[in-house]
């Protein structure tokens, strides 16, 4: 009786460390920025310019801003919109934890769609500007 207790004691001896290593790596802090964070923030930062950039120039295809077709803008956001899009894709298919643990998954995921929108307000803004031109 006395040997499974032994056993069970000399088990958890030998995981605790392992337990210990764990814990350490399963969050960051949420003022920690950490690579995978700033590559996420960087993504969505160029997939909102992107964004920008193309309703500025939906809007000026439309006539509504200066006497611009918007074509010059549409393309600028058709080439940052993918960057945006693709970037954030890698966050969030590289992220190792869910949200909250350092991996930028939810700013991967901002990225993606600030992306994506930044390149339909793209192909709407060209497509207006080769109708109008």
């Amino acid at each position: 009786m006395f040997s499974w207790v032994l056993a069970l004691v000399w088990g958890l001896g030998l995981a605790a460390p392992a337990a210990a290593q764990v814990s350490d790596q399963t969050a960051a802090s949420v003022y920690t920025m950490t690579p995978e964070r700033i590559a996420a923030t960087l993504a969505a930062v160029v997939g909102l310019i992107g964004a920008v950039i193309g309703g500025l120039a939906l809007a000026g295809s439309a006539g509504r801003i200066g006497t611009a077709n918007g074509r010059r803008g549409a393309i600028v956001a058709l080439v940052l919109g993918p960057i945006g899009l693709v970037i954030g894709g890698l966050v969030v298919a590289t992220a190792d934890g869910g949200l909250g643990t350092g991996n930028g998954l939810a700013g991967g995921v901002v990225a993606m769609v600030v992306g994506l929108i930044g390149m339909a307000l793209g192909g709407l803004a060209l497509a207006r500007a080769r109708r109008t031109g």
